[in-house]
């Protein structure tokens, strides 16, 4: 695989002249996904192209605030419209994800198109869909990995305060607010993010406390009625029924984060948090320090992911897949309590 410095030039000259340029993401979007997007789209913008964003499905509350975020075409909400945007396009960035199975419908609307594919991405094992892959497992997010493309084709200057806030999103977001795939190279680009007003504290604000009294609630009853403590296996487990679903009217994003507070306690590495969807059970995993839930996801859950952030989804049933789950983890043993 070529690496980005080696067709530079390449997608320099593409873009050197207005295009119709499309951009898409994953589904259920999160920091990550629509930071990327939008910060990209800001760009593309300043060099005189038309562009739109269209995402699989509704992107979380807690990114109303982000420029231009209302501009995005919801595929499950408008399918036309987002048909007609990848019928006119041209140039089609595809940003985090690796398969086109992780956009569903979406990848259907342009698969088969002739507009030049560009993948930018950091999950392993891209699938070789794009005419240009621009795949970085080391980078803490796709963010990370759009200012590394707008610095390659020689345009840092144009990176202002509207593209700096959206890829700050999404560095934040998926490095946990810098417990994850940090470097020293990250910090430097953090820096000169703020450097062009990007303001760390105001965005750490909108982003982490914009809950609603729904959502704190829920997270009291995951934490106090559905978390289950496996000391031997230093593992936590949270679970959501679809009664849940119902009793709480749980909407995309509500769920965000919860997770994560299992890697809370000092003696749990990993942290599953299983949810029962209408026709599908999804799996979430984290973990700390050298643990891969990667391996676990894409070896036994049809999923994939990073070393210490993965999911994967089930066919199963949730009492099922819970119970699956539990007989995987002797197989780890050692490696958890090493």
């Amino acid at each position: 695989m070529k690496r980005f410095m080696e067709f530079a030039e390449e997608i320099k000259k593409i873009l050197s002249y207005p295009k119709d340029i499309a951009i898409t993401t994953h589904r259920n979007p999160d920091g990550d996904a629509i930071g990327s997007s939008l910060g990209l789209y800001h760009y593309l913008n300043m060099l005189g192209h038309s562009v739109r964003i269209v995402v699989p499905s509704e992107y979380p509350d807690f990114m109303v605030w982000m420029p231009d975020v209302d501009r995005i075409i919801i595929y499950d909400i408008e399918p036309e419209e987002s048909a007609e945007v990848f019928e006119r396009a041209e140039v089609i960035f595809c940003l985090d994800f690796n398969s086109l199975d992780r956009i569903d419908k979406v990848g259907d609307l342009f698969a088969d198109r002739r507009a030049t594919k560009i993948l930018i991405d950091h999950h392993l094992y891209p699938e070789h869909f794009a005419d240009y892959t621009i795949s970085n497992t080391e980078a803490s997010s796709t963010c990370e990995m759009i200012f590394d493309f707008i610095e390659g084709l020689g345009d840092k200057p144009m990176i202002n305060k509207n593209i700096g806030d959206c890829l700050f999103t999404g560095i934040l977001t998926d490095t946990g607010s810098f417990k994850y795939a940090t470097s020293a190279k990250l910090f430097r680009i953090v820096a000169q993010l703020l450097e062009v007003g990007v303001d760390d504290y105001m965005l750490q604000d909108l982003i982490f406390n914009s809950m609603t009294e729904k959502q704190l609630r829920l997270l009291g009853h995951c934490l106090h009625n559905r978390m289950e403590i496996l000391e031997e296996f230093r593992t936590g487990i949270i679970t959501l029924t679809k009664e849940d679903y119902a009793n709480f009217d749980i909407k995309r994003g509500d769920t965000e984060g919860i997770v994560n507070y299992l890697l809370k306690m000092k003696k749990i590495v990993v942290a599953a948090f299983i949810t029962e969807q209408p026709t599908i059970v999804k799996i979430s995993l984290r973990s700390k320090g050298d643990f891969s839930v990667q391996e676990i996801a894409r070896r036994h859950f049809k999923g994939g992911g990073h070393k210490n952030a993965a999911g994967g989804a089930s066919f199963k049933g949730l009492r099922t897949t819970v119970k699956r789950f539990k007989e995987l983890l002797p197989l780890y043993k050692d490696q958890l309590n090493s």
